[in-house]
């Protein structure tokens, strides 16, 4: 495949609001050893692209300063030692950075097929997103079948898709949303009941229920003491994101009393083969979902690469019903 020398991109000019995305041409990545380059057709938006922009989130050593943390597209190159793609695969990939660009490097192992039936634009919304949900509910959280779960910000891409992969693993699933709308998205992909925290208690509802057995927050801030509250006798909470900030003062005597678990994790920092691991997990126990079907991204709405600063804009209001992607090509 012939490839030319630059490609668009969109870079962080400055530390800052949407407005500071800037389109600009960069020099096309070479892929190292073990890594492959993709000729990306679309990119997902997701959180930690925001707090990357507003300077809050920096790109792990070695990684572009590029934001964008998944693609989907085709392999334009491969790297010595790469066995699994040749040139012209399609693939969906998690990436440490450099998503909103014409090409993007990543880990061989840390790509995945796109699965049957499904665009560029779907797969573009799967892997930070099914990556970060399998991680910390089945993984880190260990949910099992009967179990009472409960995930804050249903709505979002990260709701969207815990709402649907809990309820095939037969949990009873409850979340919280921030309208009727969203509550009812919530429902018709599985949730047993949205709450809509605007007017309802979620700690009030699932003590009602005997306690979550596991929570996935992205909230903190407040959430954090109410969510301990609303964990049942050796319930689990798992954090992967602070929107209301980390720091909170909490009461350890109840967990010790209680027998309760917190914990957490962020995806980018970890290692390229703890990564992979979660990939083979998930291309054994998701991609046959995906295919069939039955699990499925929830797409909110497409943007042109030039317009990074739009697709911000709308994440950071919340406004959207599961995932926002760029259109690259």
């Amino acid at each position: 495949m012939h490839l030319p020398s630059v490609m668009r991109a969109i870079e962080i000019s400055e530390p800052g609001g949407p407005e500071v995305l800037r389109l600009t041409e960069r020099p096309i990545p070479v892929p190292g050893a073990g890594q492959i380059l993709i000729a990306v057709d679309h990119a997902g938006v997701n959180r930690p692209d925001a707090l990357q922009r507003a300077g809050n989130y920096a790109p792990p050593p070695g990684a572009s300063d590029l934001p964008g943390l998944e693609a989907a597209g085709t392999v334009a190159a491969v790297g010595p030692d790469v066995r699994r793609w040749q040139v012209g695969d399609a693939v969906c990939a998690l990436l440490p950075g450099g998503g909103y660009a014409e090409y993007a490097l990543t880990h061989q192992d840390h790509a995945l097929r796109i699965p049957g039936g499904m665009t560029f634009d779907q797969a573009a919304a799967l892997c930070e997103t099914f990556f970060t949900v399998w991680t910390n509910v089945f993984m880190r959280g260990k949910l099992k079948a009967g179990e009472r779960f409960l995930v804050h910000g249903g709505s979002s891409g990260i709701g969207t898709t815990a709402v649907q992969l809990a309820n095939h693993w037969g949990a009873r699933v409850f979340t919280t949303a921030g309208n009727d709308e969203k509550c009812a998205a919530c429902e018709r992909l599985g949730a047993e009941r949205a709450i809509n925290y605007r007017d309802a208690d979620f700690v009030e509802v699932l003590r009602a229920e005997g306690g979550a057995d596991l929570i996935l927050d992205m909230v903190g801030g407040s959430y954090l003491p109410r969510n301990i509250k609303a964990l049942a006798n050796d319930g689990r909470l798992v954090q992967i994101a602070f929107l209301q900030g980390p720091k909170v003062e909490l009461n350890f005597a109840e967990m010790m009393v209680r027998r309760l678990t917190i914990t957490g994790s962020t995806l980018r920092p970890q290692s390229d083969q703890a990564k992979a691991e979660i990939a083979a997990q998930l291309l054994e126990n998701v991609w046959p979902l995906l295919d069939s079907g039955r699990v499925a991204p929830v797409m909110d709405s497409v943007f042109e690469l030039a317009d990074a600063g739009a697709a911000h804009t709308r994440l950071e209001s919340s406004d959207h019903i599961g995932k926002i992607v760029l259109k690259v090509r």
